[in-house]
């Protein structure tokens, strides 16, 4: 078994690949060697910002004995061959979310990787960061109770207002269900576990819309999918979820509460690594702030805690099970909403424990 940083190479040298790389320079605990892209110029400018030793393509990073664990950047239609590339190298691999864009493909996957020995880990990273972990740990002492349900909602008007190439939020596989329901379903799974079964209403507000800045300002473009969605979730353990992803929103919203037998969480943003956690128990007139403790690092966290629980022979975190019913769930929400049933889940996933509140990325623990 090797020993010391988990030797780490980044494919997909695009724009989220700078804060990834910004943050797992800076943790002792992997040691990023490589920058890939199909784009070998923009890989090797990445790489030299970064102060990354290696840059090159794909086929050139993956050949290399320093190289443990792939960190998956590509776009979504990329993923599962750059993943399974990666595991035919003997390698390990953390993906930016979706893991795949269907869920065969994530079932043979993931079977890929068991059958290999292979660890596979998918974003959303948020979920491992102060505020979602404070308010497991919460919940797992008890603090409102048996968890009954929980309320989401994340809504606004439509990023095509201030993004100057919206078209393909609102094309196949993305829309306010696809693009931002992962940190939301997420962050259900991490609080209660695997879900059974789901159903949902869509709808789709405008069948055109304008792109508000940038230079195509004023371009119209069409709507591919349902721009709101409503779902109703039900977990194996028992509490239920109403949630909501819309652009067809004024009021912009990002919440989620928990209701319990013992009172009620205001939970922070699951898109963001830290924020407020409160608690407004029965018969209170005000909501109490509750300490908040953990990890605000940002996007690469989850590689970290991955890489940790390699060398120690655990299992980690934001594991592809999480992922792969995320995406169950997402496609079960859209098929609800077309059929107008309920439709049950097959797959599953355990609630990890919650990490201590004095979890370090930047901390040296591997030796």
């Amino acid at each position: 078994m090797n020993s010391g940083p988990v030797g780490v190479a980044v494919v997909g040298a695009g724009v989220i690949s700078k804060q990834y790389l910004a943050n797992l320079t800076r943790c002792p605990d992997v040691s990023v060697v490589a920058v890939a892209d199909l784009d070998v110029d923009r890989a090797s400018a990445v790489a030299a910002e970064h102060e990354v030793p290696v840059a090159g393509d794909v086929a050139t990073i993956l050949v290399r004995d320093d190289v443990e664990l792939v960190v998956n950047l590509t776009v979504p239609a990329a993923h599962a061959t750059v993943a399974r590339a990666a595991l035919a190298a003997g390698k390990h691999v953390f993906g930016e979310k979706p893991l795949v864009l269907d869920v065969t493909e994530g079932e043979k996957l993931l079977a890929e990787a068991a059958e290999k020995g292979l660890r596979i880990g998918c974003a959303p990273d948020t979920v491992l960061g102060s505020g979602i972990q404070s308010t497991a740990r919460a919940i797992s002492a008890g603090v409102i109770g048996t968890p009954i349900a929980a309320t989401t909602a994340v809504q606004s008007f439509g990023p095509e207002i201030w993004h100057p190439s919206p078209e393909f939020l609102f094309q196949s596989g993305a829309g306010p269900l696809f693009d931002l329901g992962p940190y939301y379903l997420t962050t259900l799974v991490t609080l209660f576990g695997s879900a059974h079964r789901v159903a949902a209403t869509a709808r789709t507000g405008r069948a055109e819309r304008v792109i508000g800045s940038g230079p195509k300002a004023g371009t119209r473009f069409s709507v591919e999918v349902p721009t709101h969605v409503n779902a109703l979730v039900d977990f194996d353990g028992g509490p239920t979820a109403s949630s909501t992803f819309s652009f067809d929103s004024v009021v912009r919203r990002t919440m989620i509460e928990i209701a319990g037998t013992e009172g009620t969480l205001s939970v922070p943003d699951p898109n963001r690594f830290e924020g407020s956690l409160e608690v407004l128990r029965p018969g209170a007139e005000d909501w109490e702030r509750l300490p908040v403790s953990g990890a605000t690092l940002g996007r690469g966290i989850g590689v970290v805690e991955m890489a940790r629980a390699i060398r120690a022979g655990q299992s980690h975190r934001a594991s592809a099970e999480i992922a792969l019913h995320v995406l169950e769930l997402m496609a079960g929400i859209a098929e609800s909403a077309e059929s107008g049933r309920f439709v049950t889940l097959k797959t599953g996933a355990d609630r990890p424990d919650p990490l201590s509140g004095d979890w370090d990325p930047l901390a040296a623990t591997l030796v």
